[in-house]
């Protein structure tokens, strides 16, 4: 079966082929332009009036950037093939150019599917025979010296010739072989058949030099330009005199694109991927270890959020005044968290994704735990980790890029601004898709992970590296400037942020507990939207809302009748399916500890609240792990009694929640702190010391480390200070006393914890990356508008008076003709076409059907709006009936 009989075919319009590409728009139906306005929503921002518009639109250098950035790698190297192919081309010209002269049948089979997502997304037109790359691409695409072809080849014959003498023109005919012709155009033609003639070729290349060969074969895949001397050497020479090197400026010749391509074998790129390569499994574990092991990480991830937020309860760092955290405070709440700065920057970040964690917006800007954490608290272990997981899938915020540079060179910081890369959503979510692709339980090599989305996305800006071969010897040729340039910074930054954003997911799901041992979990897929199990071949549909590539596997469209899918619903049922199956996987909280001897306290699991948040202030954290192990100190103690706890409370708590009896060390430590708790007295004078001991005032006048507060004795028992109460408290206990704040009436301030809270604060949303995605609602309004004003705009009108009207021009006429025209509509249901000029002074052309004529107003059907309107007859500028031919 020739190739040509794989070609998709294209309506065309009944006059014959399209001669633009609005009029191929035109010939196609409502599903086709729906799925073009959905793969490419910024055309129906705002909705194009026409299909003429729409297609001008369409044609726009930004949108058809944005569009070539979405291709897979073959479907650009398709793009490509045509970029270099004659305008139009044929399919079967299109094929050669990706197959070969070995016609690859990988290729050809995958031919079909590439060119039908460029017609998709309106980036080729015409029918099979005269296929058509839209403009804007072809500029893009085409080689030239500033910008190189991807495909490595360079200018055509004639465009290589189009400033050379036709002298010039005629020595090269007659040292190819070729008859002198009369002018330049036929000698260039003629030039280029013999290139383009495989036997002639052939012929002319067995008499070449071996040293001319040499060179070809090094310019062949590009750079296809190469830099002589004035005085070329002999086999250069040979190659020049043939045409098989071209001048293109002095001292720089290039290789004529018929001449590489026969030195190809036909096809425009030296490897062709019609096919994306297979995600490679790592390693297989049994899904249910899998989830055992995510569940602990997801456990260990809510402790890590908690833990990070008590620490910022009495208030965190401060803010900086760019914004973010400073890295004294980065390192100082990694140490906290006993991990690395990017880790502990990751949690930070998490945290103030899901919206736990903001700024207070105080004249002392600080960060502090959200009103909505103490709400967070409250939800049951597992929809506590949905929610930090879905935060994680949809936030823009990348915490991997901390402490990168930005455009300004300035340094990027935790919770500063600049964190927002577009594509990490979709790179997070398509990283997942591809390990839920693999058998359950497998984990996916990072490296193929990496291939197959760099396959998907070959690189920003349509621009795709080519290997550089071995350049011809610098004492002859060398590569010229415009051959080398590499792509720009831009498109490698481009390149290299989606390739790091695909490994920092890869560890910050495992760190998340959406997969464990590298493996998709039970949850995590739950989270995706995705069945519980997926077939390993089979590709993964999208979810609606995500930016994912769809060419993969053509999906079918629902039904106009199918209500469209809400994002943010289907999010949140995602996130309740993926806590009901993380719950049962997740350790009951316990009601007790372990007291020792050595004044530490094991917990052998996770505690209850109530528990856990008392005994975080009774005693310090000294261990984590699958038992937390906590160490009872002095100050430890004295926190508890500060928070308002007596040592009766504290000794029954710990009766009440030990499974062995409290040491006597432990209940002695206990007593002993309470009966020197609250001895001594703090106020404001600036600050004064109270105590009805004055032998332990002396003591503490005598002290030389009390020569910083400034104090003096004002009473027995009373000393005066010149520090403030709070930095009198901190130096009185770090000279061993445990003295308590009281109030201006005398009575001792109790310090509660979870004090601090900014207020209410939503969310940090994700940036967008460009229009987002259009449902089944506003496409079906969009294409109806879109239908309606093409009618208004292409319909044959004519006057009342009978002359045809070109379209384009508003009809003018007078009130007393428009009123008439309309009530004989009315009667006769006829269509008219009117102009319209709206409130705010914006005007239309419209086509209605008059229903009904009254007090200054005319109530018609409204064909743009799809829908019955009422006209204020003094803001219509004319009528028009349709012509007899309309349709």
């Amino acid at each position: 079966m020739s190739t040509e009989e794989h070609a998709p075919t294209e309506t065309a319009p009944a006059g014959g082929a399209p001669r633009s590409l609005a009029e191929a728009l035109r010939g196609r139906d409502d599903r086709s332009l729906a799925v073009l306005l959905r793969a490419r929503p910024d055309l129906i921002t705002p909705v194009p009036t026409d299909l003429t518009q729409l297609a001008t639109r369409a044609g726009t250098r930004a949108s058809v950037v944005r569009a070539l950035e979405r291709l897979d790698r073959f479907a650009l190297q398709t793009a490509q093939a045509l970029a270099v192919a004659a305008d139009p081309a044929s399919y079967g010209e299109l094929a050669s150019l990706l197959a070969g002269d070995d016609a690859d049948p990988a290729v050809t089979a995958a031919l079909p599917r590439a060119l039908g997502t460029l017609r998709d997304q309106a980036l080729v037109w015409g029918p099979e025979n005269r296929l058509r790359l839209v403009r804007t691409a072809r500029e893009l695409l085409a080689p030239s010296p500033q910008h190189p072809s991807p495909t490595g080849l360079g200018p055509t014959v004639a465009e290589a010739t189009a400033g050379m003498s036709p002298g010039r023109v005629q020595e090269i005919v007659a040292a190819a072989g070729l008859p002198s012709t009369h002018d330049s155009v036929s000698a260039v033609t003629a030039l280029a058949a013999l290139f383009t003639d495989r036997r002639r070729m052939a012929a002319l290349l067995a008499t070449a030099p071996p040293e001319s060969l040499d060179v070809l074969t090094r310019l062949v895949w590009g750079p296809p330009y190469g830099q002589v001397t004035a005085n070329p050497a002999p086999h250069l020479r040979w190659l020049l005199d043939r045409g098989l090197l071209l001048p293109t400026a002095p001292g720089t010749v290039v290789i004529p694109r018929e001449v590489a391509l026969r030195l190809r074998a036909g096809r425009a790129h030296r490897e062709v991927q019609p096919v994306p390569p297979p995600v490679e499994a790592s390693g297989s574990h049994r899904p249910q270890v899998v989830d055992a092991t995510a569940a602990g990480q997801a456990y260990t991830a809510l402790a890590t959020v908690e833990e990070l937020l008590k620490d910022w309860d009495e208030g965190g760092p401060g803010v900086l005044r760019a914004g973010g955290l400073s890295v004294r405070d980065l390192k100082r709440t990694a140490v906290a968290l006993d991990l690395s700065e990017p880790v502990a920057a990751f949690w930070v970040e998490l945290a103030y994704s899901a919206g736990l964690l903001a700024s207070d917006g105080e004249a002392d800007e600080r960060y502090a735990a959200t009103p909505a954490y103490d709400e967070w608290l409250e939800l049951p272990a597992a929809e506590r980790w949905a929610r930090l997981a879905m935060a994680w899938l949809t936030a823009t915020r990348t915490p991997g890029v901390i402490g990168e540079r930005d455009a300004k060179d300035r340094t990027l910081s935790a919770l500063g601004p600049g964190l927002d890369r577009s594509a990490a959503p979709e790179v997070r979510h398509r990283v997942l898709a591809l390990l839920a692709g693999l058998p359950e339980g497998t984990s996916a090599t990072p490296d193929s992970v990496l291939a197959r989305l760099h396959w998907e996305r070959p690189t920003r800006g349509g621009q795709q590296s080519h290997q550089a071969p071995a350049q011809p010897p610098q004492s002859q040729t060398a590569p010229g400037s415009p051959a080398n340039q590499q792509p720009s910074a831009r498109s490698r930054q481009g390149e290299d942020l989606r390739a790091r954003i695909a490994r920092w997911t890869l560890s910050e799901a495992e760190s998340l507990g959406i997969t464990g041992r590298g493996a998709l979990s039970s949850h995590g897929r739950a989270l995706l939207g995705l069945p519980d199990e997926a077939p390993a071949t089979a590709e993964l549909p999208e979810t609606p809302g995500d930016k994912l590539p769809a060419h993969h596997v053509p999906l079918p469209h629902p039904p106009a009748s199918t209500p469209a899918p809400d994002p943010v619903a289907e999010r949140a049922a995602a996130a309740s399916r993926a806590a009901r199956l993380l719950a049962p996987l997740l350790p009951e909280p316990l009601d007790h500890v372990l007291l020792q001897a050595d004044l530490t306290a094991v917990a052998p699991g996770p505690l209850k609240r109530p528990l856990a948040d008392m005994l975080g202030v009774l005693a310090d954290v000294e261990s984590k792990g699958g038992a937390t192990v906590y160490r009872f100190t002095p100050g430890s103690v004295r926190r508890a009694l500060d928070a308002g706890r007596s040592a009766s409370d504290l000794h029954g708590f710990l009766t009440a929640h030990s499974r062995t009896p409290v040491p006597q060390p432990l209940a002695y430590l206990i007593d002993d702190v309470a009966r020197r708790h609250g001895h001594l007295r703090i106020g404001a004078a600036s600050a004064y010391v109270r105590c009805d001991d004055d032998a332990m005032l002396s003591e503490i006048l005598a002290d030389k480390r009390s020569q910083g507060l400034g104090l003096r004795r004002l009473a027995p028992t009373v000393l005066a200070a010149q520090a403030d109460p709070a930095t009198l408290l901190d130096g009185l206990r770090g000279m061993g006393y445990a003295p308590a704040a009281e109030s201006a009436e005398g009575d001792v301030l109790i310090t509660r914890a979870h004090a601090r809270r900014t207020p209410p604060r939503t969310a940090p949303e994700p940036v967008p990356d460009g229009p987002p995605a259009p449902d089944d609602t506003l496409l079906g309004a969009a294409i109806r508008a879109i239908r309606a004003g093409d009618l208004a705009s292409t319909t044959p009108r004519r006057t009342p008076d009978g002359p045809a009207t070109p379209p384009g021009a508003l009809p003018r006429t007078g009130s007393a003709e428009t009123l008439a025209t309309m009530q004989a509509a009315v009667l006769t249901g006829e269509a008219l076409w009117i102009g319209y000029v709206n409130a705010e002074g914006s005007a239309s052309q419209r086509v209605i059907a008059p229903v009904r004529v009254e007090g200054g107003f005319v109530t018609a059907y409204d064909h743009t709006a799809d829908e019955v309107r009422t006209f204020p007859l003094h803001r219509i500028t004319g009528v028009a009936e349709l012509a007899d031919d309309a349709t």
